[in-house]
């Protein structure tokens, strides 16, 4: 009988010690501006209740989670009868846990949970890894680790400004100089949805132009057509996705005029101006930062202003992105704390930086010493030594075998020194 090759599931990797010590390098950098703006570590665990994960992410999201099977005889609460049901019926009976999709959506359950311990404003960072049911590809996989940032109990603009701030300053370590912030605000795009005839229908205004990047217009059009928007909707919607060379200020001018009638879409607008008004009075600048008045981003949650990063030059797709959400936390039974936060992916900033060569080159840590011995008494004159140096904070090994002279040559040569 021939022996199983060894394999892993699509969509997620290993790592070995060079790749780990350029994603603690990434780690290391992200939390070090996560803490300089006074955000707070914690962590939420692998599985939640699917009650907890399902309805947060819209349609598709839900299909992306990846589901538990319960424990045991997973099987003995399904008969015939809710077998031939189909799969809506069957998944409660034999799944009631799923791994996490994000961090945003176990964060407002932790709030929930824990609000009489908390503080407000209450800021917390979380680093931890998400999974998802996707088609892997290339920057894009199935376990995947997110650094989230967000802040609950205030709607405070200040808090979005800080974002734009955050993100340009990891940047700035990881001397990318080439990258977009994009910007928008859900208010404007339900003012859209207004003004084009389609009140109620901004949802699913957002599920289709979000997919506006990948397919084109024309094909978003279609999408439209087939969710049932008019052939004046999509009209009357044109002249947006025709200004596609604006700047901030040109398109906060026409998008007053455009959005006129409606009173959402015109605080949307008032909302960004906040926004970058409070950059010029942090002594920061605009750089970087891109109103994109057609930047959906497909999560159902958020509410009022959006963010999506981009590294250019690459091919990849976005690296950060987040949002405010007003009432996240009311489905879980606390109505009215709202929040805003953003999320780093890991693993596709690494292909970015691996892609632009931009990682230190002395990332990997080494051992400074290594110590080899060749008789008995040397050996135990190097264990005094190897920790002598290791209580002086030096980084030292012993090689654990006797050391022949003509063998030498076999030992590790990833050292810097050898004693």
């Amino acid at each position: 009988m021939s022996k199983q090759k060894p394999g892993i599931p699509k969509g997620m990797r290993d790592f070995g010690p060079k790749e780990m010590a350029r994603r603690n390098y990434i780690f290391n950098t992200i939390q070090d501006t996560f803490k300089l703006y006074g955000y707070q570590q914690l962590e939420t665990p692998t599985m939640e209740n699917l009650s907890t994960l399902t309805g947060k992410y819209g349609d598709e999201g839900d299909q992306l989670l990846f589901k538990v099977l319960n424990s045991g005889e997973f099987l003995k609460k399904v008969d015939t009868d809710t077998f031939n049901a189909g799969e809506s019926k069957v998944l409660p009976r034999i799944s009631e846990k799923g791994l996490r999709y994000d961090l945003t959506v176990p964060f407002a359950r932790y709030v929930v949970m824990n609000q009489n311990e908390i503080t407000y404003p209450f800021k917390r960072f979380q680093m931890q890894p998400v999974w998802r049911a996707d088609r892997p590809q290339k920057g894009r996989y199935r376990e995947f680790y997110q650094c989230d940032a967000d802040v609950v109990g205030t709607d405070s603009l200040i808090c979005e400004t800080e974002i734009l701030c955050m993100i340009k300053r990891v940047f700035s370590d990881f001397k990318l100089n080439d990258f977009d912030i994009k910007i928008n605000n859900r208010k404007i795009l339900t003012g859209i949805a207004e003004v084009i005839g389609a009140s109620g229908k901004e949802s699913d205004l957002c599920v289709a132009i979000d997919k506006l990047d990948k397919i084109g217009w024309e094909k978003v059009k279609i999408e439209l057509q087939e969710r049932g928007f008019s052939e004046g909707a999509i009209e009357t919607l044109s002249p947006i996705i025709a200004q596609n060379d604006n700047n901030n200020e040109d398109w906060l001018l026409f998008l007053k005029k455009y959005l006129a009638k409606s009173e959402i879409g015109l605080k949307g607008i008032a909302e960004l101006e906040e926004v970058f008004e409070n950059l010029n009075k942090l002594g920061e600048n605009q750089n970087h930062v891109v109103f994109d008045p057609v930047l959906a981003r497909g999560l159902s949650y958020y509410t009022g202003a959006i963010f999506e990063v981009k590294v250019n030059g690459v091919g990849i797709g976005s690296v950060s992105g987040g949002g405010r959400y007003d009432d996240l936390t009311g489905v879980f039974g606390l109505p009215g704390v709202s929040g805003v936060g953003f999320s780093f992916g890991v693993d596709r900033l690494y292909d970015v930086l691996e892609e632009l060569d931009m990682f230190p080159d002395d990332e990997v840590e080494r051992t400074k010493i290594m110590l080899a011995y060749f008789g008995e008494e040397e050996r135990d004159a190097c264990l005094g030594i190897v920790a002598a140096l290791r209580r002086e904070g030096i980084a030292a090994e012993i090689y654990p075998d006797l050391v022949k002279i003509k063998n030498n040559s076999t030992m590790p040569a990833k050292r810097e020194s050898l004693l």
